[in-house]
């Protein structure tokens, strides 16, 4: 369904509360009550509150305090963070307790609450909770019945979490760990609270810690002995015989699993009913019972096994269509549905394939080690993607607007899979819900970072109950790639202890192997025969997979051998004068991280400072760049300045020409753009030379870079602002994530320039390739012999052949290619079938390398006309090359966001390229106010 049709149905596709006529019960839906916010910390403060929110929403709401991202106001309003918050409310709507029959039952069900809460109700105490990832159910009968108040009061006292984290970590006896293993951003102890861990500061974003009811909040009456409340349900969708992390038939019949949690008693003699409706034509295909029914008394569980004949197959973007279903499961009692759920699936096998590298896939060239890439319904796929952090640091003000605004970005930039990072929140359901119809995977983790964590048993059965919740919760979505335990911990903090602490190195590697393989290992299993597992984000997979283990996944970790390989990458360098350098490249079979920083553009910029704060170095810019050695940034204390601000310095100065406008805000604008150029420049190379790995011996099968997209306004590595403009890199990155490249990669080890065409279909692809250096000043350079050159080609399924090699310093160092005004400009036309299609495609891309830096080229004025034509712009280089052409709304401009088809593109002397665009909140006349420009006029004075 469309993003309309979602909103408006919202409340229907995911868990259905049923009345029937035999049920009887009272929901009311704690957003609709009047809700007051106050603190004993500040006695005067008494504002308007809301559920969901958060006390930091509600005290801007209110004017007690200005936008929290605005300014030092990560800073300023650390004393919220710091501070207990109360939500009260009285209660409307109850059954009156004196005509009700002796069966009453009554509920408070809390979705979720952001952290430590003491929940009261009439003035008495009900239950902590400790958890901001679980569900909270609360029995209140007695408490009701008791009360004598006309409208009960119910009271979520909120305690600061950095203070009861702090308190928890100095508790005696309590876990610790060698210095420096629990890495630090801000707020420290994050390891001891299940809460959003970047709320304790991230390098990438502030320290806000916030507290509320920051989920959808129930109270919950059921009345008779057949009334049931729907508060969770797994449903599960796998090929007969499938098991977790291995492929399964791909011919073999499905099996749907149901099972449906309530809050209430299921009679024993209850059993489920299922039907399934094609979205697309609204006719059912299949119903009828399902068999093996257990009835646990708040959970029964089914199946049924299902004609694959009868369905089609789901497909990430750019792979095929995605074919929804729904799946509709009544608890029938006496021959009456009590309760109903129905969601959405979609048939497909989705598998992360960890299995040793094959006697075949030997004879082909392949390093051997194991494999690491995903199978979606059979199929390897290349995965081409970037990660996601939240889009703000209060989840209560993400609606599904701003994830469709995002989610459409990410389908139109070549994107198919999104690596949801383990420490901001789980998915919402209406981010899963739009993933399925837009066909993005999710690579999904648990909320556990770069650190170590506790493992007493109050802290494991917390955990263990966080992840049964969200497994169940989120497994029907076909958009559910991967669950993954946590982040770089095999990479980084084991690593660590041995090196540092090498006596107690097996006990944390025991405590390690309890969380994330004992623990949320079964989890995962226990509830989805579909989904993958794995310990850890960067992982060299698993030494065993032996389902009669009682954990079937023993875990590799270093017991390698050396010249295989293994697992994913995940690998950052900020040495600038090694941006292109290969070698310094981890060639691995897959990359889930890597990426480097950039300043957002001055429109960003000026939402968040104020202009005289708008310079490179001023106090705002530089301390709202989070990127500095763990724990060393205070209001006083702007940390080392080669990281951050001057490593993104650096690689300006070492590869572009070096912005030198007179006026200071066009200056730093400038510079801003440049640190732009640099980071898309980065990726691009970065992704190219991945892509042209899935042909090379490492067989590189995927490219998720970091990041996707911002918390805030700042200085981070994402390739989409926090309004939603792009940055110069989420173009780069769309261009090469195209299905068919052209990729020309250089070795400065070796002085080889290699160019390779690429392709990710599942078919050969045919065409031919052409190439030629040129100066910047548009005309033919070199001697004879480098005229353009021609090559024809065919390229296999998801793989790369190399079209021709050249050595560069032999070229420049005998005189034949002046290096300082020498461009190779590369192309490439082919012809293949995309996938799940009927047909062929015709495919053209366009590259370059250049043999100096930028800032040593022979620049000249490109001469840049830009008109505007209906629904699109036509950009035009009269004179030389224009190097990073760009279009954009005039900066003192705000009023639209403009997303470009193609930007930060190349134009030969002469060439013409017509852009399409798409825009949010224009102005009239905003057309008349798009410039272009090109690398070499950021040089230019004002």
């Amino acid at each position: 369904m469309g993003l309309s049709s979602y909103i408006q149905a919202a409340g229907t596709t995911g868990v259905l509360l049923a009345q029937f006529a035999k049920a009887s019960f009272n929901v009311l839906d704690l957003s609709k009550q009047q809700w007051t916010l106050t603190s004993p910390n500040f006695p005067n403060i008494s504002v308007p509150g809301k559920v969901p929110s958060h006390a930091h929403v509600d005290l801007y709401a209110a004017n007690i305090i200005s936008d929290p991202l605005i300014g030092l106001n990560d800073f300023n309003l650390r004393w919220v963070g710091f501070s207990n918050w109360t939500y009260t409310s009285e209660i409307n709507g109850l059954y009156d307790q004196h005509t009700a029959t002796d069966t009453l039952t009554s509920y408070l069900v809390f979705n979720g609450l952001d952290t430590y809460a003491a929940i009261e109700f009439c003035g008495q105490q009900i239950a902590n909770a400790d958890n901001q990832f679980r569900q909270w159910v609360f029995n209140i009968s007695d408490v009701l019945a008791s009360c004598q108040d006309q409208q009960p009061q119910l009271a979520v006292r909120f305690g600061a979490a950095p203070n009861i984290s702090a308190t928890i970590a100095a508790e005696p006896g309590q876990e610790t760990w060698p210095n420096g293993i629990d890495e630090v951003y801000e707020i420290p102890n994050r390891q001891f609270i299940r809460k959003e861990q970047s709320d304790f500061g991230w390098d990438w974003g502030p320290a806000f810690s916030p507290a509320g009811i920051w989920q959808p909040a129930y109270l919950v009456q059921l009345d008779g002995p057949e009334s049931v409340y729907v508060k969770n349900s797994a449903f599960d969708l796998y090929r007969h015989g499938q098991l977790n992390n291995l492929p399964p038939d791909q011919i073999a019949d499905w099996v749907f699993n149901a099972s449906v949690d309530v809050v209430g008693s299921i009679p024993p003699e209850a059993y489920l009913r299922y039907s399934i409706v094609d979205l697309d034509t609204q006719k059912q295909v299949s119903s009828g019972n399902l068999s093996n029914i257990v009835n646990g008394g708040d959970v029964i569980t089914g199946i049924a096994t299902l004609d694959a004949s009868e369905y089609e197959l789901w497909w990430p973007n750019g792979l095929g269509a995605q074919k929804l279903y729904s799946m509709n499961v009544e608890v029938i009692s006496n021959e009456k549905a009590i309760a109903a759920v129905s969601k959405r699936m979609g048939f497909r096998t989705i598998v992360l394939n960890m299995e040793p590298i094959s006697n075949l896939q030997l004879s082909q060239g392949i390093i051997n080690g194991s494999n690491f890439h995903f199978e979606i319904n059979g199929h390897t796929f290349y995965a081409k993607g970037s990660n996601f952090v939240p889009p703000d640091p209060f989840w209560p003000r993400v609606t599904p607007e701003h994830i469709h605004e995002i989610l459409s970005d990410v389908v139109d930039a070549n994107q198919n899979m999104l690596r949801v990072w383990s420490s901001g929140a789980y998915s919402p359901d209406f981010m899963y819900d739009l993933a399925d119809e837009m066909g993005i995977l999710l690579w999904c983790e648990f909320e556990f970072s770069v650190s170590l964590y506790p493992v007493a048993p109050a802290f494991l059965e917390n955990v263990r109950q966080e992840a049964v919740y969200q497994v169940r919760r989120a497994n029907h979505h076909p958009s559910l790639a991967l669950w993954a335990g946590g982040n770089e911990m095999e990479k980084d903090e084991l690593p660590a202890v041995k090196s540092q602490a090498p006596a107690q190195y097996e006990r944390y590697l025991s405590e390690y192997l309890e969380l994330f393989l004992n623990t949320l290992l079964p989890a995962v299993y226990g509830n989805s025969r579909s989904i993958s597992y794995m310990p850890c984000s960067t992982n060299n997979g698993y030494l065993e997979l032996n389902f009669s283990l009682p954990i079937p996944f023993v875990d590799r970790l270093y017991n390698t051998t050396p010249g295989y390989l293994y697992g994913d990458s995940d690998f950052y360098d900020y040495n600038a004068a090694e941006a292109w350098d290969i070698n310094h490249y981890v060639a691995g079979r897959f990359a889930n991280e890597f990426g480097f920083h950039s300043m957002p553009s001055i429109e960003t910029w000026r939402e968040a400072i104020p202009d005289d704060q708008l310079t490179f170095n001023s106090t705002m810019t530089v301390l709202r760049n989070h990127h500095y050695p763990p724990g060393s940034l205070t209001t006083t204390n702007t940390a080392d300045p080669l990281r951050g601000m001057g490593e993104m310095t650096l690689g300006v100065q070492l590869w572009y020409p070096h912005p030198m406008k007179t006026d200071p805000v066009a200056n730093f604008s400038a510079w801003c753009h440049a640190t732009q150029i640099f980071q898309a420049d980065f990726y691009h190379t970065k992704i190219q030379y991945y892509r042209a790995g899935s042909g090379m011996p490492h067989r590189q099968l995927g490219s998720l870079y970091w990041q996707l997209n911002d918390i805030w306004q700042a200085p981070t590595w994402s390739s989409r602002e926090y309004d939603g403009r792009w940055k110069v890199n989420f173009y780069a990155t769309k261009d090469i994530f195209q299905p068919v490249i052209i990729a020309p990669v250089f070795n400065v080890t070796t002085g080889i320039l290699d160019i390779y065409a690429v392709s990710d279909l599942w078919s050969d692809v045919s065409g031919e390739a052409s190439w030629e250096w040129i100066g910047y000043d548009g005309k033919p350079v070199g001697s004879a012999n480098l005229s353009v050159e021609r090559q024809k080609f065919t390229v296999g399924p998801v793989n790369s052949t190399i079209l021709a090699s050249m050595n560069i310093p032999q070229l420049t160092g005998n005189g034949s290619l002046p290096a300082a005004n020498a461009v190779l400009i590369a192309n490439i036309t082919a012809t293949g079938t995309p996938p799940n299609t009927q047909g062929t495609k015709t495919y053209t891309h366009s590259n370059y390398y250049t043999a100096t830096p930028l800032s040593k080229a022979k620049l000249v004025d490109p001469e840049l006309s830009i008109r505007q034509e209906e629904n699109s712009f036509t950009v035009t280089a009269e004179k030389g090359v224009s190097a990073f052409t760009w279009i954009a709304l005039d900066p003192s401009d705000s009023s639209a966001i403009v997303t470009f088809e193609d930007n930060g593109f190349w134009l030969r002397q002469g060439q013409s390229k017509t852009v399409g665009y798409s825009v949010r909140g224009s102005s009239p006349g905003w057309e008349g106010r798009v410039t272009v420009s090109s690398i070499w006029n950021n040089t230019l004075p004002s």
